[in-house]
């Protein structure tokens, strides 16, 4: 009997996994007794795999078709174990199975990266960060989730929230940890069961790994609680939805961040100026790929908290693009502090992707020595209009129709994308649009809240 007999594994399954470009993490399983022959060579992939929307159905027409074949290659370094549970009282045998999974790159049947693999989209853009300007990105993602309750909701942010959700709060704070994805915190937010846990930075693609990893550790404590967690945008057009922040910080060879200066306004260097105006002069083409579900717009609105203006504030919860507060409390170092917060993303979107646009849009406002964008002061929604165009303050596409549309007329933005992905990821959109058109916004968030 061979390795790859299935009837030569014993014990548990071990997933290999892709983040695909609606989102949804697909792959398939093996035992994992079996890995470490499957390590070299992967497991089999199709490339109309790309092509599934969130929504079930496969997107027509598409450019894969139905022929080629790749591999699903795991990288070693993103195993993860998150032990089961038990349920019951004394003697039960119900349980849980361990999760574990591997992040995997999609590559040709020879190795050679496929083009349109999201994780090779974010290596790329940070090679490109490091080859051009010897610097290096950290960063993290600070996800929002609501559990679908029938249960009347505690008050926001209060202490009955979480303690109300128990014990899932605790465990999958604990998962997380198992998972190394660092959590750092675990909170109740403003809309109804809705929560936010942040995690630690870190290196580059290792960011975007933790935030794949991080949603599916959620949905699997969750379903071992019998619970059911979504990170819909929006699962109500009357409430706050749930975001995706993306905290950036960029360092120079010797690890210290060139974004900190305290000589110019806000502590943010001439640099960080630059890598922040070109994130904002492509907002418009970033947001397809950053909030990129039919439901995304509605959230990206004034007075939700979420980013109603494209400008670049300090301190400002309406900004595309934030300057947290540096906290010199308990002896803080402010140049290790500073970062830039994009507000402008949720989990419809492949954090690889996301990320790697984000970063590539920086580079360009680096390579442009672009004047650093004037610094919001207040409420963008109380500007008249002299003073909104003074502060660069616009706003964000209304759509996601607006998105794509933003993204085909940004000659340089779509060509960070091969052709190959660019029209791979454009006919999903217009596949999720076309599903979901007759309906009303209530209810593409109640389809997108079962599919996220």
């Amino acid at each position: 009997m061979s390795a790859h007999d299935p009837g030569a594994g014993s014990g548990d399954l071990i997933a290999l996994v892709c983040c695909d470009l609606g989102a949804i993490v697909r792959g398939r399983s093996l035992f994992a007794s079996q890995l470490d022959a499957h390590l070299d060579a992967g497991v089999g992939w199709v490339p109309a795999n790309h092509a599934l929307t969130p929504l079930g159905p496969i997107a027509e027409p598409n450019p894969y078709g139905s022929t080629g074949d790749l591999r699903l290659l795991p990288d070693p370094d993103t195993r993860v174990r998150v032990e089961g549970s038990v349920d019951g009282g004394p003697g039960s045998k119900s349980s849980h199975k361990a999760l574990e999974l591997l992040l995997c790159d999609i590559v040709h049947t020879d190795g050679a990266p496929w083009e349109c693999c999201p994780r090779r989209f974010l290596r790329d853009a940070l090679e490109r960060l490091e080859h051009e300007f010897d610097l290096h990105l950290t960063a993290s993602f600070e996800h929002e989730f609501q559990l679908l309750l029938d249960a009347p909701p505690e008050l926001p942010f209060s202490l009955r929230a979480q303690r109300a959700a128990e014990p899932f709060p605790t465990d999958v704070m604990r998962a997380l940890a198992q998972a190394r994805v660092q959590p750092e915190r675990f909170f109740a937010e403003f809309a109804d069961h809705q929560f936010e846990i942040p995690v630690a930075p870190a290196a580059g693609i290792t960011s975007a790994d933790r935030a794949v990893i991080l949603r599916e550790v959620v949905r699997e404590v969750s379903r071992q609680h019998a619970l059911r967690a979504s990170f819909v945008p929006l699962l109500d057009p009357n409430a706050a939805g749930n975001g995706v922040h993306i905290h950036l910080d960029v360092r120079d060879s010797a690890g210290r961040s060139i974004l900190y200066d305290p000589q110019r306004p806000a502590c943010l260097s001439e640099l960080g100026g630059r890598f922040a105006a070109g994130i904002l002069r492509h907002a418009g083409a970033l947001t397809a790929l950053t909030a990129p579900s039919p439901v995304s717009a509605a959230r990206l609105r004034p007075h939700r908290w979420s980013a109603g203006a494209v400008c670049l504030a300090e301190r400002n919860r309406e900004a595309l693009l934030r300057i947290p507060p540096l906290v010199s409390l308990g002896g803080g170092d402010p140049a290790r502090q500073l970062h830039l917060e994009y507000r402008g993303a949720d989990a419809a979107a492949n954090p690889h992707l996301a990320l790697g646009a984000i970063v590539r849009a920086g580079i360009e406002g680096l390579n442009a020595k672009l004047d650093t964008p004037p610094i919001l002061d207040r409420d963008p929604a109380q500007l008249d209009p002299v003073d909104a165009e003074r502060f660069g303050v616009d706003a964000l596409p209304g759509s996601l129709e607006d998105s794509l549309q933003a993204l085909a007329q940004d000659d340089t933005a779509r060509g960070w994308m091969p052709a190959l992905l660019y029209d791979g990821y454009v006919s999903l959109k217009r596949a999720e649009l076309a599903a979901v058109a007759d309906m009303d916004l209530a209810q593409r968030c109640r389809r997108y809240a079962h599919a996220y």
